[in-house]
């Protein structure tokens, strides 16, 4: 992909309908998983392996979605060859245009009625997507976050935790999220409810894009407990603090305007 991305509405080709969330959804239902990766190239392998063998709830089919971001430290070359034999959809960037834009990309690549977000690392845990998925498939949410402190947090350093709470906090606010953790990588959609939503994000301001978005619709946010295991950036971490200082803005942005 060389051309910059502008703003992205997510309507695209769909394997089928959902029957109306209040109640349950017929099988079998395809869960599309996006994964957006960038320079992972040693963890890459073991997660990808552990996306594959992740239970799903009864009627659901995987569809596996790997963006490599404009890689630069092989991890490019390693994906060629494990997604192949995996027969998992792969896109690949020349240039490194952001988690958001990543992201993007593989919604409109994305066939599933149900959309999963799985970050590029080991901090979360796929065998958890159940937990995540079924109250989707029993209609009694549309959109579902994982919760790392309703759950177990590991290895989180006080400024992302302090930032973590500020931006949910300000997600409370602002859009009366009703949520205890705004920032989780783990977001589970309904196709139709990201089908309302035209997404600008480049880099990690897609959790509060899609949160102000999402609330700004209406729609709740269920949320269910997660495990989280955080990483340093020595180990490969990528946001930085200006990324939370963009995350603020984003919230604040579109409380405001569309």
């Amino acid at each position: 992909m060389g051309e910059q991305l502008g703003a992205v509405s997510v309507a695209t080709e769909s394997s089928g309908a959902l029957t109306p969330a209040s109640t349950c959804l017929a099988a079998p239902v395809r869960v599309s998983i996006i994964i957006p990766i960038y320079n992972e190239i040693q963890h890459v392998a073991e997660l990808l392996d552990r996306v594959l063998k992740a239970p799903l709830p009864a009627g659901c089919e995987k569809e596996v979605i790997v963006i490599d971001d404009g890689s630069t430290d092989g991890t490019t070359q390693l994906l060629d060859s494990l997604c192949e034999k995996q027969l998992i959809k792969f896109h690949r960037t020349i240039l490194n245009f952001g988690k958001g834009t990543a992201l993007r990309v593989g919604i409109r690549m994305a066939t599933g009625q149900v959309i999963l977000v799985q970050d590029g690392d080991l901090e979360y845990d796929p065998n958890e997507y159940t937990r995540l998925i079924e109250p989707i498939l029993e209609g009694r949410a549309e959109v579902v976050y994982g919760s790392r402190f309703l759950g177990m947090v590991e290895g989180m350093r006080l400024p992302n935790l302090v930032a973590n709470r500020v931006l949910t906090l300000l997600a409370n606010a602002l859009y009366s999220a009703k949520i205890t953790d705004e920032a989780t990588a783990y977001k589970v959609f309904r196709r139709e409810v990201l089908n309302r939503v035209q997404l600008q994000c480049k880099r990690f301001e897609f959790c509060p894009e899609v949160t102000a978005k999402i609330r700004k619709l209406g729609v709740p946010i269920h949320e269910v407990p997660i495990t989280y295991r955080g990483r340093t950036i020595a180990a490969g971490k990528k946001i930085r603090w200006k990324d939370g200082i963009s995350a603020v803005y984003t919230l604040l942005r579109y409380r405001f305007t569309r």
